[in-house]
């Protein structure tokens, strides 16, 4: 560990990343491309479920698209003009270029505009936690704040003109579920606008056009929020909603986008109820933005002690001595069964006292002695301290699942 993650403060998601063996970086990996450990990859996993889910539930279509595009593809959707100092270089291929995305909106462009379609079948959602990469620079790299790599909670509504609002509106109560679900609190929703110069496509009608979408989007979700020029994206405004570290430095998580650019450079239409050939509005989202920059937020927010739904461990199952062994790996067997996260500690890890310490950070931990084992009881020890009366094992895994599949905030339910 280098002298920076030495000095960061304990809350640091750097520190905790690498205390808790979440995730950590290799040299000859590169800056800006960390990789996840097994007790990270698990609190990942949970988290992409729970999105897909929750994406699922409403009414979003899931897609996987290739991480790589050819040069022109970007060429047509205006990155390559607007956004080229943030792509890595082009790769010669067969007598061709191809770039590795910065983005998935171009690809989600064209899985669109690969069949007919309807105004019955709009809206159109379509989703993808997908791969992208930007050349960010080496002073800027940091953590899982600032990577290379990204893995994107990505999304693109095609609508029409006078479906926006609306579903402007379901992404920000999309994104606010979310958050509640996380124990994730925005600092405050940023409508993004443009600023001067040559960074945003030339076209003032539609910017004002897809403004005022999200302007109507904002006041009738009734979040207070501000305008902020030169935060836009290339191709049109957006919702940003920021969150703020435990010192108060904001970045943004999700985003809401209206876009009117790209539907007309990739030429995406529909057929009306006139029988006429018809253009979509493209409605960009994110609900958690970059699976990377969430993570390293719920580390700091929750120190570590994920929600039990999230946590990389759920149960730690403690045998007091070696005679209980048996009990305590039938426990583990029965707890992955049902779906739970649980480990065993026992006796050659160290004294029963030594063992509660390490799992301090654990949301159960279950001890079974010689008077638990003999009854299949488990004496349960919760991360907050709480101590329940012994319970038979099968009522204790059922009741730890249930806590688990309800996604909240409690350890146990109230009596």
């Amino acid at each position: 560990m280098n002298a920076t993650m030495n000095t960061a403060p304990a809350h640091d998601h750097r520190r905790l990343g690498r205390e808790l063996d979440l995730f950590d970086t290799d040299p000859l990996m590169g800056a800006g491309l960390p990789y996840w450990l097994p007790a990270g990859a698990a609190v990942r996993h949970a988290l992409e479920e729970y999105i897909r889910e929750t994406e699922r539930r409403a009414g979003y279509r899931h897609v996987y698209s290739p991480v790589l595009g050819k040069r022109e593809l970007y060429e047509i959707s205006g990155h390559w003009d607007h956004y080229r100092d943030d792509m890595f270089p082009p790769m010669d291929l067969g007598g061709e270029q191809v770039v590795l995305r910065p983005s998935l909106c171009p690809h989600h462009a064209l899985i669109y505009r690969s069949r007919p379609h309807s105004h019955h079948e709009l809206p159109l959602r379509i989703a993808e936690l997908g791969g992208m990469y930007r050349s960010e620079r080496s002073g800027v790299l940091g953590g899982l704040t600032r990577v290379r790599a990204i893995q994107l909670n990505d999304a693109h509504i095609f609508c029409t003109l006078d479906q926006v609002a609306d579903e402007a509106r379901a992404a920000l109560d999309l994104i606010r579920r979310a958050y509640a679900d996380l124990g994730i609190r925005a600092a405050r929703y940023r409508l993004s606008l443009p600023g001067e110069g040559g960074k945003y496509v030339a076209d003032p009608a539609m910017w004002r056009r897809a403004s005022a979408l999200l302007t109507e989007a904002l006041d009738g979700s009734g979040v207070a929020y501000e305008a902020v020029g030169g935060e836009a994206a290339f191709y049109g405004p957006k919702i940003d909603v920021q969150i703020a570290d435990r010192a108060g430095r904001e970045a943004t998580l999700s985003t809401v986008q209206v876009d009117l650019h790209q539907p007309r450079r990739f030429d995406l239409s529909y057929v009306g109820p006139d029988g006429a050939r018809h253009r979509p509005v493209m409605v960009h989202r994110a609900v958690i933005g970059s699976v990377e920059r969430a993570v390293a937020h719920l580390i700091e927010e929750h120190g570590g002690a994920f929600p039990a739904w999230l946590a990389p461990v759920q149960l730690v199952v403690l045998p007091v001595s070696e005679g209980e062994l048996p009990h305590a790996e039938g426990l583990v067997r029965r707890c992955l069964e049902r779906g739970l996260r649980a480990e065993l500690a026992g006796p050659a890890q160290g004294t029963l006292g030594a063992r509660i310490r390490a799992a301090r950070h654990v949301p159960y931990q279950a001890v079974i002695g010689s008077r638990e084992a003999p009854a299949d009881l488990v004496a349960l020890r919760l991360r907050d301290g709480r101590r329940p009366a012994p319970l038979p094992a099968a009522e204790a895994v059922a009741r730890i699942a249930a806590v688990v599949a309800e996604r909240g905030g409690e350890l146990w339910p109230a009596a």
